[in-house]
């Protein structure tokens, strides 16, 4: 395997040791790091939202249920 040096600040390399997991390298790491895009789930809760936009979520997740229920129906032909 080829490797390559790069360089790094010294606070840029603490970071990155936080960030690294006891077994894994720092190449491990990078790929880690640069490959995974996460879940939008994941993010739920990190946000500070208003009461207006919490209504807004609100609104969308009772028509989601019950755009869900009435496709239920006519499936099931209720």
């Amino acid at each position: 395997m080829t490797t390559k040096t790069i360089t790094v600040t010294e606070e840029a390399y603490n970071v990155l040791s936080r960030h690294k997991r006891k077994e894994e390298s720092f190449s491990e790491l990078a790929i880690r790091l640069t490959s995974s895009h996460g879940k939008l789930k994941d993010c739920w809760g990190l946000w500070k939202l208003s009461e207006k936009d919490m209504d807004v979520f609100d609104a969308i997740k009772r028509a989601w249920t019950e755009s869900d229920d009435e496709m239920r129906r006519k499936l099931v032909g209720r």
